[in-house]
């Protein structure tokens, strides 16, 4: 069976994990396609409210595609297009997930990895992480799905920087930049992002899918249609407001339902 990608699950939180870390989580073909299958199959879980993504222990989220394998999967461009195929359906399934993705990073966050963890929503990382996308060193080129979410994040010129120079830069920089949402001690990485998770999963997974959703669309240049706008008042006839208004005058803590 393969192991390479672990989902595990704690009520309403899910945490799917990068697990190589023989090789500090380096990611080859087939965990490219485990990692989309499993996020598929959390985005149809109506039960779930928040996914963390990390990698195996504590050195690496992930430093990128696995070199080793360039020479059977990538040697050319037939092979290229086709290993491109199975990254960019990853990236969709992260990219349309429903529910919030958390990136827990430990260590180095390079290349690939990088490109996983911009599809996130929120992205916590340690002070000792490290950042950077030094493609340029093999004669790669980051493909326009694998761009857009890095360009989405920090801007044209910070993307274009950050692969021209091909840089590792630090946590403290990687904030600056947009990369990352939050910079905590290396020790406090995984309680942080379990917390985050716990406050997401404490609110209406409908509003929060809402929001994503919201957001995602508020990005594209075309103008909101009228029914997109009355999409925004359809929260007022769910049970979860009525709880959530309720509880409110109640001074108590509501307990959503997701309906």
């Amino acid at each position: 069976m393969d192991t390479s990608i672990v989902v595990t699950r704690e009520g309403s939180i899910a945490t799917v994990m990068l697990n190589r870390p023989d090789k500090l989580n380096a990611l080859t073909k087939p965990m490219w396609r485990a990692l989309g299958e499993a996020i598929d199959a959390l985005s149809a879980d109506d039960s779930l409210r928040c996914v963390i993504v990390r990698g195996a222990g504590e050195k690496a989220f992930s430093p990128g595609n696995d070199i080793a394998e360039f020479a059977t999967e990538r040697a050319n461009k037939a092979q290229a297009i086709e290993y491109g195929h199975v990254m960019h359906a990853t990236a969709r399934a992260l990219a349309g997930c429903r529910h919030p993705l958390v990136a827990q990073i430990h260590g180095i966050c390079v290349g690939g990895g990088l490109e996983i963890a911009a599809l996130c929503d929120l992205r916590i990382c340690g002070t000792s992480s490290r950042f950077g996308a030094p493609i340029k060193n093999l004669g790669l080129v980051m493909a326009y799905p694998e761009m857009l979410p890095l360009v989405r994040l920090v801007g044209t010129d910070v993307a274009v920087e950050i692969l021209l120079e091909g840089r590792i830069f630090d946590a403290l920089e990687a904030k600056e930049k947009r990369l990352v949402t939050r910079v905590v001690p290396d020790d406090q990485v995984a309680a942080e992002a379990l917390a985050t998770a716990q406050r997401i999963a404490d609110g209406s997974p409908l509003v929060a899918r809402w929001h994503k959703k919201f957001a995602r669309r508020l990005a594209e240049s075309r103008p909101i249609t009228a029914d997109e706008y009355d999409e925004c008042f359809d929260c007022f006839d769910t049970e979860d407001f009525r709880i959530g208004y309720a509880a409110f005058l109640a001074k108590k803590k509501p307990v959503f339902l997701g309906r």
